[in-house]
């Protein structure tokens, strides 16, 4: 039933999921427990995933807790053709992916994944649980629950929730700290470059790095930007993120002013058309655009792809656009994901505190069946600190732990000066 590019990738797949397990001890601790506990006996999960290396490890390791798993990639551009070929010869793994997928294929896999009845969804982007709330209303009574990955999609979730929408609970893994902490600050900071970086060959010391968001991606993108010696420019709608990018040592502007000074502009907000066609007019020539936000939709390419006077694939994922100026502009990645798109996505050791929280999350649903409200949870701090506790002993860190004398002094009011 796996629909995949080139089957005769899968050992190659098979080697890079081997050098990423090595890499994620902190998540091979939770398989070792599911291993003996079988959690999910029984349980499918169906997946809308970026199908790396590293989401291999996630799927393993749910199988061996005992799962079925159904999975798809949430991002055109984002699957590892290699791994998902290894994917496919798995037992109790179904895979429906390929890099560069159409849209029709696109939401003909999401289908795929939904008909195979899964009692768990993982989302990245919320397309899965979307789907199965417009489209398929019939399985929710089925669904203990889903969880989701990625800011986009917890906004989506919340505007359902507010919206009354939303018929299941779901589970913001995004919102765990560790995954804040290791995904959005340290694994899109290193990511994002090495995409833009694998596009482009850019020497980024000397050059004025515009980053429109100043959230933990954002964060992490302009710390990256900023040790490789760029002058960073920071937009931002949000005054108190503007106030932290301000004090930080970056410069912040409107985007108007920021247009024709940058020279390379990342988008990382998760809204709509932050960079739009008015922006790209006043572009230096040559300038240089990337997406690290989860859609699309933040530069304006479809405005772009009509104005254009020409267009042609010059490098790996680099598209050269010919602007009626006679200006030339760049962009990595499509405009997508230029993190997958244009390179690897993040490390497997970063991968390894996400898909922690993941795998502990459907277990959660699983315990608490039938006793949790369909609106959004975080899970509940001391998961977060088990996850933390896994990472460190994976990098063989210890830490000190109380006295009871400390305990108690924590835990009293009387002391004072």
């Amino acid at each position: 039933m796996s629909y995949v590019k080139d089957p005769s990738l899968a050992a190659q797949g098979r080697l890079n999921i081997e050098i990423a397990e090595k890499r994620m001890g902190a998540l091979l601790q939770v398989r070792e427990r599911f291993v003996q506990e079988k959690p999910f006996a029984g349980v499918t999960i169906g997946m809308a995933l970026h199908v790396t290396k590293e989401t291999a490890v996630l799927v393993k390791t749910l199988t061996a807790g005992g799962a079925k798993v159904s999975i798809t990639g949430c991002n055109p551009l984002s699957t590892q053709d290699d791994v998902a070929a290894a994917l496919a010869e798995e037992n109790d793994v179904m895979v429906w992916a390929y890099k560069g997928e159409t849209k029709e294929d696109y939401y003909r896999f999401l289908t795929a994944v939904i008909g195979t009845e899964p009692h768990i969804t993982i989302d990245d982007g919320c397309d899965l649980v979307s789907e199965i709330h417009k489209h398929h209303p019939h399985m929710l009574p089925r669904l203990l629950g889903g969880c989701e990955e990625t800011t986009t999609g917890i906004i989506r979730l919340r505007s359902m929730e507010r919206d009354g929408a939303l018929k299941i609970p779901m589970i913001a893994v995004n919102d765990n700290k560790t995954k804040h902490l290791m995904d959005n600050y340290y694994g899109t900071g290193q990511s994002t470059f090495d995409g833009i970086l694998r596009s482009t060959n850019l020497l980024i010391a000397g050059k004025a790095v515009v980053i429109l968001g100043y959230g933990s991606c954002g964060k992490g993108v302009a710390m990256r930007a900023k040790g490789l010696g760029a002058q960073v420019i920071i937009t931002e709608v949000d005054a108190f993120a503007a106030l932290q990018a301000a004090m930080d040592g970056h410069r912040v502007m409107r985007m108007d002013d920021a247009a024709p000074v940058g020279d390379l502009f990342i988008t990382v907000t998760g809204d709509l058309h932050v960079i739009r066609y008015e922006h790209m007019e006043t572009m230096k020539d040559g300038a240089v655009m990337a997406n690290a936000g989860h859609f699309d939709c933040e530069i304006d390419m479809e405005t772009l792809e009509k104005k254009a006077k020409r267009k042609r694939r010059v490098r790996h994922y680099l598209d050269e656009y010919v602007l009626p100026s006679g200006r030339v502009i760049y962009v990595a990645g499509e405009g997508r994901l230029v993190n997958l798109a244009s390179a690897e996505g993040h490390p497997s050791e970063v991968m390894s505190l996400s898909f922690c929280g993941q795998a502990l999350a459907c277990e959660y649903l699983v315990k608490n069946k039938g006793t949790l409200k369909p609106t959004v949870i975080t899970l509940p701090p001391e998961i977060d600190d088990f996850i933390a506790g896994l990472q460190l002993e994976a990098m063989g860190v210890e830490i000190d732990t109380l006295t009871e004398e400390q305990r108690k002094y924590l835990a009293s009011w009387e002391e004072g000066t």
